[in-house]
């Protein structure tokens, strides 16, 4: 069944977006019939799991965190994910350079957009990023490379609003990439898009998206 669901959901993205196989809390038989029908691309939002699943599993799977990130987690993580999608803050993007300098490494990472009108989620305003990187700090990290943005939408069943949400984050990506990484190719993700909203979200521009409970089962 994982694989079968796995081959709907690819056929479905084409080359638009990316699929990251979102494997929280599932067992390590579980994502290993995802390996084998040849899907390499793992999300975790717990660093503790992330790093047991990380020792136990093949080592050509590509690891994303994309649940909250404490910084003092940071360094457990630092010397083989893949692309961390949750940075929220200055101080957290300080502790994942500095601990990519000491692993010697660029950690691939992505701006967390506050784009839902849930307070419960984390990220960014428009304007509290775009103040940070005219300040030139948070785009001054040597131990990290930015590759996009990422936005949770709100928790409804108002597809419409959902839309604009994932509308918002696209357009709010385009005037960071024109402004302050028109240079920079790594600079082209944009992370949206769940179980339930997936296809909206590629409607919309996403270029990554995380999805769960549509591959594995409900938890």
């Amino acid at each position: 069944m994982i694989a079968k669901s796995i081959q709907q959901i690819k056929t479905k993205l084409g080359e638009r977006a990316r699929l990251i196989a979102v494997s929280k809390t599932k067992p390590i038989s579980s994502i290993m019939e995802a390996y084998e029908a040849g899907h390499k691309i793992f999300g975790e939002n717990k660093v503790q799991e992330l790093c047991e699943k990380y020792e136990s599993l093949p080592k050509d799977i590509e690891w994303h965190m994309i649940g909250h990130l404490q910084t003092n987690k940071v360094k457990y993580i630092a010397p083989f994910v893949q692309l961390i999608h949750g940075v929220d803050s200055l101080k957290l993007a300080a502790e994942i350079s500095k601990q990519g300098e000491k692993n010697n490494r660029k950690i691939p990472c992505l701006f967390q957009m506050h784009i839902a009108a849930e307070e419960t989620k984390f990220g960014f305003s428009e304007h509290e990023l775009l103040e940070l990187l005219q300040q030139g700090v948070i785009n001054e990290l040597p131990g990290i490379t930015w590759c996009g943005m990422m936005g949770m939408a709100t928790f409804t069943d108002d597809t419409g609003k959902i839309r604009q949400e994932f509308k918002n984050l696209k357009q709010i990506f385009d005037t960071v990439k024109k402004e302050f990484f028109s240079h920079q190719s790594e600079f082209k993700e944009v992370s949206m898009g769940m179980s339930g909203d997936w296809p909206i979200a590629v409607e919309e521009g996403a270029t990554l998206v995380r999805i769960g409970s549509a591959i594995f089962g409900e938890r």
